[in-house]
């Protein structure tokens, strides 16, 4: 049994911290937090648009990592002492958070807990590049320069695409996506994306897409901007709904492929997780670049409304 404090989002732009004590069920583990990130869903949920299903108040937080201090009775597969990573809304952004067994996942030899620690969403970011369908030579675009958007132009141009696009409304982001290795960047807000792309194909179209952005007007410009029997790829997650032009995707016979681990299987991403984040402990990928604020826990009312009213963040993370 331990005492935390833990962040709860008790109306939209209000959260506080409160002390919790928690002691681990059967198949629990309780876990010393090392670091958590502030992720693209956690700023929506801030802000007062939730999906079906979620009320308040909520406690906030799924991008974390630390060391196994406590476990259940029925638990075999971590003692404490071990390294893992959470994969699950288990109120992370805390001091100690408690979570299934099946929702942590080892810390892959070679990578530190700083990254590890994020370990969720760079691994979600990196399947999803190395599973979207790139092919040598490509022409790949990329909507959306976040966190995720930024590890992906970056996988995709390293198994050879042979020119990556990204699209962003924020000229920070798209600053940031060139120095690590974009080709062409294109801010939606000064310019067409879908005439810039098609005259960058000479009319035919990109190769692959990546939707990375979350929004119906992303969704919709993918469609536009895709060849004839192209691959659409899913990261994003829309909570609200959308209205979709999607005559194209059975005229043209697009590929559509959802590239998101986490809504896998756990045995799927039990798998697959040392994979994909085998480069970055590898130091293939530039992850350090897209950590853009650092805040303590007790600061996280101002982190979360850094992450709201700074268009440029990319990463916001937090340390006990």
């Amino acid at each position: 049994m331990v005492t935390t404090r833990a962040a709860v989002l008790v109306e939209p732009g209000r959260l506080v911290l409160e002390e919790r004590t928690l002691e681990p069920a059967e198949d629990e583990v309780i876990v010393k937090t090392h670091l958590m990130g502030i992720c693209g869903s956690d700023k929506t949920f801030y802000r007062g648009e939730f999906p079906e299903g979620v009320t308040l108040p909520f406690y906030l937080g799924h991008e974390a990592g630390g060391t196994v201090v406590e476990v259940g009775s029925k638990v075999r597969e971590v003692k404490p002492g071990d390294k893992v990573m959470c994969f699950g809304w288990y109120n992370t952004f805390a001091d100690y958070f408690k979570a299934p067994v099946q929702a942590l996942q080892p810390v892959p030899e070679g990578l530190g807990m700083d990254l590890a620690s994020l370990g969720e969403p760079i691994a979600c970011a990196m399947y999803s590049g190395m599973n979207c369908g790139v092919q040598l030579g490509d022409l790949v675009v990329v909507y959306g320069a976040g966190f995720a958007g930024q590890i992906i132009a970056q996988v995709v141009k390293k198994k050879g695409a042979g020119k990556v696009v990204v699209v962003d409304v924020v000229d920070g982001k798209l600053d940031l996506a060139r120095r690590i290795g974009a080709d062409v960047t294109i801010n939606a807000k000064k310019e067409d994306p879908v005439e810039k792309i098609l005259e960058l194909s000479s009319g035919v179209g990109a190769d692959l897409v990546v939707e990375a952005a979350g929004t119906e007007e992303a969704m919709n410009q993918a469609t536009a901007v895709l060849r004839r029997n192209g691959t659409l790829a899913f990261y994003s997650w829309i909570t609200q709904p959308v209205t979709l032009q999607m005559g194209r995707w059975h005229d043209d016979g697009f590929n559509l492929v959802n590239t998101c681990l986490v809504h896998h299987t756990v045995q799927e991403r039990y798998v697959w997780t040392p994979q994909v984040l085998r480069p970055v402990a590898q130091g293939l990928i530039n992850i350090k670049s897209l950590l853009s604020h650092e805040f303590r826990l007790e600061e996280i009312e101002q982190a979360f409304e850094r992450a709201d009213q700074d268009e440029a963040a990319v990463k916001i993370v937090l340390r006990p």
